[in-house]
């Protein structure tokens, strides 16, 4: 029996839906993978997954094998359950296979992302007037209650918004983009910056900055020789707090906004590495005070300064510590090998504008801000940051197949 052809149009669109839902509720987005999951198999269409998956799948595996020699495999069973966002890959790159799909998508993004990035500015202006009514100095009745957007953090809400704006600034340098199309994508463009400015997440702008530089370099070289000169203007013209948060990433206060704990955790990873380079201490062992603590250096001086200690603040650590260092490698090769077939893609298209050199350019900056991100967070552990990778990642290996063929 034939399925019917309207099965194949659903399974986009619920891929599509998941896909978008994510930037509001991760409940939602994983209720219509599922859907999107089950039309895909019921549709016909070939089950296609991108090169990446191929480490990507190497890194679970080994994940699966660290759990099983784990001390509490039980307890690190919420990792298994996770793996299933893995199939966002899986969906996508099966049902979005036209371009048009595609432009869907991608406005669908830039719209959701828009609200969310209002959402946000709202709740700056809420807090700057809360702050002000209870006489309070802003900059440190802020930063432990910062916008979040539709999230429920702000580590989460900059990430996504690292995402949003790379894809319409890549769009405007790269995309068939009309007069029409550029106004409202630049407009979307500078509220989403601004929102993820605001966010005060120094890595997501730091990832920012140096993404979007890459993109600025791709298209016109002497475009970066302008950057220095915006930043500086950016940072003179906005309020003091936000001078002071800059001003913090090299000047930090103690008990506010130290990266201490950071150097702390890492340290402590390092000896779990040490002591476990092949399969780790465990999926979820980290979270867990008696672990962390027995493994902290004796040198490092109590009470602990102030800071969330329930992870080790980097991809790169936390998973050769918990998964082992074969983990961290797989994640890291796939990291590695997207921005590869990205930019040798890259070579094989003519010069001019076009849907697919827009896709490249914009993954390959999703893939340099997802590393930076992952220096100093554990960015990919996250569903709603690590279900947007995805499926960039996933419109990214599209257009290197169009090329391809």
């Amino acid at each position: 029996m034939v399925p019917p052809p309207f099965l194949k149009k659903l399974s986009a669109w619920l891929a599509i839906a998941a896909a978008v839902s994510i930037l509001v509720s991760i409940a939602a987005s994983q209720i219509l993978l599922a859907l999107a999951m089950a039309v895909l198999l019921l549709s016909g269409l070939p089950m296609r997954w991108p090169r990446i998956a191929i480490p990507l799948g190497l890194f679970l595996v080994w994940t699966l094998l660290s759990l099983a020699f784990s001390p509490d495999p039980a307890g690190g069973l919420t990792q298994v359950r996770k793996m299933i966002v893995f199939l966002t890959m899986l969906t996508v790159f099966s049902s979005v296979r036209t371009l048009r799909d595609i432009g869907i998508l991608v406005m669908a993004w830039a719209g959701v992302g828009t609200y969310t990035a209002i959402v946000g500015l709202s709740q700056y202006v809420h807090k700057r007037m809360e702050a002000a009514a209870l006489h309070r100095d802003f900059y440190h009745f802020y930063l432990p209650r910062r916008i979040t957007g539709l999230q429920d953090h702000w580590m989460t809400f900059s990430g996504q918004q690292l995402y949003l704006m790379l894809m319409l600034l890549a769009f405007l340098l790269f995309g068939p983009v009309t007069k029409k199309r550029a106004w409202p994508a630049a407009l979307c463009a500078a509220l989403i910056c601004t929102a993820l400015y605001l966010s005060w997440t120094r890595m997501a702008m730091f990832a920012a900055l140096i993404a979007g530089m890459c993109l600025l370099w791709w298209w016109r070289r002497w475009a970066v020789a302008a950057v220095p000169v915006l930043l500086m203007a950016v940072i003179l013209i906005s309020p003091a707090s936000l001078r002071e948060r800059v001003y913090s990433s090299f000047h930090p206060e103690p008990n506010t906004d130290s990266n201490q704990h950071r150097f702390i955790v890492w340290q402590t990873g390092w000896e779990m590495i040490k002591a476990h380079p092949l399969l780790g201490v465990g999926p979820e062992e980290i979270t867990k005070d008696p672990v962390f603590l027995s493994y902290m250096p004796k040198a490092i001086a109590r009470p602990l300064p102030p800071g969330d200690y329930k992870h080790l603040h980097s991809i790169y650590i936390q998973y050769a510590a918990e998964r082992g260092i074969p983990a961290a490698l797989f994640l890291t090769g796939a990291l590695v090998m997207a921005l590869f077939d990205f930019q040798k893609a890259l070579r094989r298209l003519p010069p001019g504008r076009s849907e697919l050199r827009f896709l490249l350019y914009w993954a390959s900056s999703a893939v340099i801000g997802t590393m930076i991100v992952g220096i100093s967070d554990v960015n990919l552990g996250l569903t709603d940051e690590l279900t947007m990778f995805l499926v960039v990642m996933c419109l990214g290996y599209t257009a290197v197949e169009r090329i391809s063929t």
